[in-house]
């Protein structure tokens, strides 16, 4: 894989030096302290011991998904297979996820899990071209994701692989959300906005959940409710306090209760609401 350079451009121009952590300890306890920053992910456990091994970390992401990190710790690691095996086992062991839930008093969203779409992320300093094919191929929710640290104050983690489900990617239609009159419309126009955000770069997903769809690069950048009658529901993860809300098109939901991420609601009844948006669902995508 190609180096990335980074380079200080304040001043005299400076190439910062790229290095790796020691992967042991050092950048898993960075991951975990930060967890929830930098994946969107709530920590539960490290170095979950289990009957055939330890899982590295363990913790439950935004969109309510159990979530396994593995470090890989040298090129000859089959880290991908191992994640699948401890993936395996949480799925058969659903007790033992529910009660780290309880011993992080979060008891309230015990029965809200989405046991349909786990998720696994693989961290390393490189991947070989074997992995990422072997990643595309399977149906698991998996992301490989490159790690380089530049001198003693910088982090890069770089979105590898495409991790857009095969049974996800299928989404035509929204059926499985909405089946009123209004269906093929809604369907329509949530192809456009679908495309459209797809469109704005590699490292987007699109992600179909029990009660919306998520758009997401490592964190959910877009959440898209499509139950209603007449309109779409988008919420985008931007700034409350300096986007430029509009009555009957765009409200704050900040601290009000909703499906999804982000607290700037946008409704899109047709094209030209579509058009509105679009602004803001570029700008949703280069700050996050």
């Amino acid at each position: 894989m190609a180096k990335i350079k980074l380079f200080n451009i304040k001043n005299e121009v400076k190439e910062y030096k790229s290095s790796t952590i020691d992967l042991e300890k050092k950048l898993q306890n960075i991951i975990e302290a930060n967890m929830e920053i930098l994946f969107g992910v709530k920590f539960l456990a490290t170095e979950y011991s289990i009957s055939h091994g330890r899982i590295d970390s363990i913790g439950i992401d935004e969109n309510l998904c159990p979530f396994i990190f593995e470090y890989k710790r040298s090129m000859n690691e089959n880290v991908i297979n191992q994640g699948l095996f401890y993936l395996d086992w949480l799925l058969d062991h659903r007790d033992s996820f529910k009660m780290l839930l309880l011993n992080s008093k979060m008891s309230d969203i015990i029965d809200k899990i989405d046991w349909e779409n786990p998720r696994i992320i693989c961290i390393a300093n490189d991947f070989t071209k074997y992995d990422q094919y072997a990643v595309n191929q399977m149906k698991h929710d998996i992301s490989l994701v490159r790690y380089i640290k530049f001198e003693d104050d910088l982090l890069m983690f770089e979105h590898v692989n495409d991790n857009n489900i095969k049974n996800n990617t299928n989404s035509s239609n929204i059926t499985k959300h909405n089946k009123n009159e209004s269906t093929q419309i809604l369907s329509n126009l949530y192809e456009d906005i679908k495309n459209y955000i797809l469109s704005l770069g590699d490292d987007v997903s699109e992600n179909i959940l029990k009660h919306y769809i998520a758009f997401r690069k490592l964190k959910n950048i877009v959440c898209v409710e499509t139950s209603y009658k007449d309109k779409l529901i988008l919420r985008l993860r931007l700034d409350t306090d300096t986007f430029p809300f509009e009555k009957d098109f765009s409200r704050n939901t900040t601290g009000i209760g909703h499906l999804g991420s982000g607290d700037v609601e946008l409704t899109i009844r047709n094209n030209d609401d579509f058009e509105k948006a679009k602004p803001f669902l570029i700008q949703v995508y280069n700050e996050n």
